[in-house]
This record gives structure tokens, sequence and C-alpha cells, in this order.
């Protein structure tokens, strides 16, 4: 069971912060009572299989935090189990920042967006690093875009997840959407 995510990013100074703008007491009673210690439920495994790209950040060894956009096919990010996740990593830029960064420090954080829903989901933990072909079984759950290769595949073990408030997210539409909206 993955560890709640309030309880791995609720540090000192974001409690003294929620005490001071009074949303500590709520945020205690939610913890106490657990909420957010569920692993990967329905909610979360539809929610991801729906998206076709996510962010993901990491940290150089030196404490610089760094973004990346990752995209695809819808369910490029694989939920292997109610704890793991999993994605193909293809041949890009060659810059290797984000796979650098989780050699020195395996810790990630993903954000994942449904723009047209106004809903966003938040997934952090640890990062394994697998080869193509060295665990076929993880690689055959895999959403590969075609023609691609694959040049790694990350292994994500989830430490916690967080749904966030919609407030402030403007509705955003893929070509797709667009056209399926227009043929009714």
């Amino acid at each position: 069971m993955p560890h709640s995510f309030a309880k791995t990013l609720f540090s000192d100074p974001v409690k003294q912060l929620q005490q001071r703008h009074g949303s500590r007491a709520t945020y205690e009673r939610m913890t106490a009572a657990g909420i957010g210690e569920q692993s990967l439920g329905p909610d979360e495994t539809d929610f991801i299989a729906l998206r076709d790209s996510f962010y993901i950040a990491t940290v150089t060894p030196d404490g610089w935090p760094y973004i990346q956009h990752r995209g695809g096919p819808l369910g490029l990010l694989a939920v292997l189990d109610e704890n793991k996740l999993a994605f193909a990593d293809y041949a890009g830029n060659k810059q290797y920042i984000t796979t650098g960064n989780l050699i020195g420090n395996d810790r990630f954080a993903i954000f994942l967006m449904d723009y047209p829903g106004r809903t966003r989901l938040k997934i952090i933990g640890h990062t394994r690093i697998l080869e193509p072909a060295q665990d076929p079984a993880i690689e055959s759950k895999l959403i590969v875009e075609p023609g691609a290769r694959i040049e790694r595949i990350f292994v994500l073990d989830v430490v916690g997840f967080d749904w966030n408030c919609s407030q402030h997210i403007t509705p955003r539409y893929t070509r797709q959407e667009l056209e399926l909206a227009t043929l009714h």
C-alpha cells in the first residue's frame, strides 16, 4: 500500500502555511482518516488509461527541478497494478535530462491533465529503469507508439497520489475531441 500523498509532501513549512491560511485542520482530519492512503483504484486506472500525455518532474543532483512533457497514444502510461505504473521511453533529442536525474535520484512527480473534464491527478513515487526486453511481462503491457524505438522503460512505484480541484483549469480540447463534438 502506498504512503499518503499528504504525509509525504506536507512538510513542516507546508503545515505552517496551511495553519496560517486556515486549511491545516481540514488536511489533518483527512490525513488522520487515511484519505489518500489507498492504492490506485478503478477511477485512477480509467483516468490514466484515457490520457495521451503527462508531465514528469525530476530533480538534478544539485537540486534543480526539471519538468518534461511526455506524449503518445492513449494509455501511454500503463497501470501495471494498484501501486505500479510504466511507460516506454523513446529516442528523442538525446539530452537525457529526465533519465540522468532519475539515475541520481529515483523520485518523480507526475501530473496528468484532463483539460475538457477540468480534472488533474498528481502521482509521486520512485522509479526503476529497465532496458528493452529486460522484463517482457512489463513490456507487453505498454502501448507503444507506432514506429517508435524504445530506448528504455520506466517502472514507477507509486508512493501516493492526489486528485486536485478543478478551479482554474481552462478547458482545452484536442482536434479529435473537437471533431467528435461537431459531428453530433
